[in-house]
């Protein structure tokens, strides 16, 4: 799903009301037609409505929202917020259709009394929408404010008054709404899949007011969301005379001493994911423990007794991922670059391994192209150089990607994919319940896996991400998100695969197995 600027969704708006011969009039009616099925499913007429409209265009959807509230029988108080003393076309046909039946309206052109926002009041907020482009100031800050303090819930119209679509780094937060609900037309907003905007946004509703698909389909944007219905068809179906060859060897260098749970995690995932064979580099003191904990997998010692010091020939292997749980100590520190310096199969550095980078920033140049990193954003802040807000963050990420030619998967309840071709890729999956120990290392394990079995790297990035999303969904729905660990991650991603895979053939029933060239020879030698 495409996410679109606020100047593609104004040219869009225009276009589909070009295209079907109809006024803009009559697809702000569609808008307020949306709102309201979307509002009645919600709210019945006991609920006291108190609807804030602007001067423009989202304050036209408000007044048109108004009158359609009032005609399917919902007490409805309509303050119209015109200081300028000058509306929009459309805002001032939905003001004259409001007054011709008679509605309670307040035009407010100076200071007013603000009514009295109650616990049973929800008020409708549709002062300012996409078009909004510099923070709120004087009488339109004020009312923000005074809603945001009320006890009401709050319904924004298409994007929470204040909010701006894109770029935030300079705005005033306590001038912003604080919504409840979001109720955004045809696409989601860039803004509402950053984090420091979800006090702002709440609950986020797409509604669908018939604008125009095909033209949404030729329309370019660097950022997109991952779809449901695409995950499947990622899937690569397994070679039915395969042996654990077939699927790939992977190797993790993970855990230190006092930190194996790391590097279990991450070989337990790597399993789940479906490899064939993992190896796991540890130090020798973490022997015992792994050996009881993942017996499936094989351990190659390092030299030093309690941590990673001496890098590994990994050309044999299909798969490494370093950095879950090495430390950072300066010996690490060197094996870790020399080890990468030196990789040529698919690599993925997490954790210690990002934190290594952000210690030693020009080292960054030696990391191979195509390179998987997977940092949360208090790691990627270590290996870059701008502000502190997500949208600066999220920029960084992607020009740093695309300059390296690596893929930044930055982690969070909407983790970021960002590609070598200057694409970000949303995640839909995930919850507030696998901000949890071990989480990362198991998504790290996951992707090895994909990578270690011949996915394409954009493809292990993103069903990595959403089915490491989807197990953390299902957990959450059985156990409740507080109650969520990184082991249930694991029990959970199997049936998270099972699920994709009910789908992938619900869609194609006859699915053709991959035959690699190995596997096809030994059939023939059988």
């Amino acid at each position: 799903m495409k996410i679109l600027s606020a100047q593609q969704m104004q040219e869009l708006d225009a276009f589909t009301v070009r295209q079907e011969n109809i006024t803009s009039a009559q697809l702000m009616e569609r808008a307020a037609q949306a709102l309201k099925t979307e509002i009645v499913s919600r709210w019945d007429t006991s609920v006291r409505l108190m609807i804030f409209a602007g001067p423009g265009n989202n304050g036209g959807d408000a007044l048109a929202l108004a009158r359609l509230m009032m005609e399917a029988g919902y007490v409805v108080e309509t303050f119209l917020i015109n200081p300028k003393d000058s509306l929009s076309a459309d805002c001032d046909l939905n003001k004259s259709r409001l007054e011709t039946m008679g509605a309670p309206l307040v035009e407010v052109k100076s200071q007013f009394e603000p009514p009295q926002l109650t616990p049973d009041t929800l008020v409708i907020d549709g002062l300012f929408g996409t078009g909004l482009n510099k923070p709120l100031t004087g009488g339109f800050a004020s009312l923000v404010k005074f809603i945001n303090n009320s006890p009401a819930q709050v319904v924004s119209i298409d994007m929470p008054s204040g909010l701006m679509c894109e770029d935030n780094v300079l705005n005033v937060r306590s001038n912003i709404i604080c919504a409840d609900l979001t109720l955004t037309f045809h696409r989601p907003k860039l803004a509402m899949l950053l984090p420091d905007n979800q006090s702002h946004v709440g609950e986020v509703k797409i509604l669908d007011i018939g604008l125009s698909e095909s033209q949404t389909a030729l329309i370019e944007t660097p950022y997109q969301i991952i779809e449901k219905q695409e995950v499947p068809a990622m899937l690569r179906p397994r070679a039915p005379f395969g042996h654990k060859g077939t699927f790939g060897h992977a190797l993790l260098i993970a855990g230190s001493y006092g930190m194996a749970g790391a590097a279990i995690l991450a070989a337990k995932a790597c399993l789940r994911g479906g490899v064939g064979k993992v190896t796991v580099r540890t130090p020798l003191r973490n022997n015992d423990i792994l050996q009881v904990a993942v017996p499936e997998a094989v351990l190659l010692h390092d030299k030093h007794a309690e941590h990673f010091a001496h890098p590994v020939n990994a050309d044999s292997f299909d798969a490494l991922a370093i950095g879950p749980g090495i430390g950072t100590a300066s010996d690490t520190a060197l094996a870790f670059i020399e080890q990468v310096r030196h990789t040529s199969t698919p690599l993925v550095i997490d954790a210690d391994g990002i934190n290594i980078l952000g210690g030693h920033k020009g080292w960054i140049q030696q990391v191979p192209k195509n390179a998987i990193l997977t940092p949360h954003p208090a790691e990627f802040r270590r290996i870059g150089n701008k502000g502190t807000d997500d949208y600066s963050m999220l920029l960084e990420a992607k020009q740093m990607a695309l300059t390296h030619k690596f893929y930044i998967i930055v982690k969070g309840h909407r983790t970021a994919i960002c590609t070598p071709e200057g694409q970000v890729y949303f995640n839909p999956t995930g919850n507030s319940g696998m901000a949890t120990a071990g989480s990362g290392d198991v998504l790290t394990g996951l992707i090895t896996a994909l990578l270690a079995q011949g996915y394409p790297h954009l493809d292990a990035c993103r069903l990595g991400v959403y089915l490491h999303g989807l197990a953390g969904d299902m957990a959450a729905a059985e156990l409740g998100e507080e109650s969520v660990t990184a082991n249930d991650l694991l029990h959970y991603l199997a049936l998270a695969f099972r699920d994709l895979w009910a789908e992938r053939r619900k869609s194609t029933p006859r699915i053709k197995p991959l035959v690699t060239e190995e596997s096809d020879n030994t059939i023939n030698n059988n």
